[in-house]
């Protein structure tokens, strides 16, 4: 008789077991390097059909319309924009948004500039260039005024749109389309 014991037991190998990590291992490793490359092709979710975005902090947090308004008029606050670009808004002297909002890129050579309050201008510190209120040069190297933007407040968020028509400034054609 033979008394051998079967060996059709349902365990793992050794082998197998190191290649079930192995494979896992690398399985892990590929998703996590993967899913940023494709977050970075899916257009974000707080998006509408006429391109426009919530206005967002530096961390990618939505501002409230409430907690810009706080601020006394004439405040400029910059939020990220439309492609994430630095963006002022204006908060005017009847307690509401400016409608305009101003992208914060000198048309010189596409550096970042501050708000001087003492001079009531947008001064680039690269070349000097300098801007009124309304986006404007006042004086140069810059060629151009700044880029619009339309601000549109809705139940305390602030969407930011492309600016829709004519430059109100030169009354012609956007020179950023």
């Amino acid at each position: 008789m033979d008394h051998a014991i079967p060996n059709d037991s349902s365990s793992l190998s050794r082998r197998q077991l190191l290649n079930f990590l192995t494979g896992a291992t690398v399985a892990a490793t590929a998703a996590s390097a993967l899913y940023p490359a494709t977050r970075f092709f899916v257009p974000p979710a707080a998006t509408t059909a006429g391109g426009g975005i919530l206005a967002k902090d530096k961390l990618g947090n939505p501002i409230p319309a409430s907690q810009i308004l706080a601020n006394p008029p004439g405040t400029r606050a910059l939020i990220a924009g439309l492609a994430g670009e630095p963006t002022y808004l204006t908060v005017q002297t009847d307690g509401t948004l400016s409608d305009r909002g101003l992208v914060d890129n000198c048309t010189h050579l596409g550096c970042t500039f501050p708000w001087n309050g003492h001079d009531q201008q947008f001064q680039c510190p690269c070349h000097g260039s300098r801007y009124d209120p309304e986006g404007r040069v006042v004086r140069g190297p810059a060629p151009l005024p700044l880029k619009l933007v339309q601000v549109v407040v809705a139940d305390d968020a602030i969407w930011i749109y492309p600016w829709p028509g004519l430059d109100p400034r030169t009354e012609a054609s956007p020179w950023w389309r």
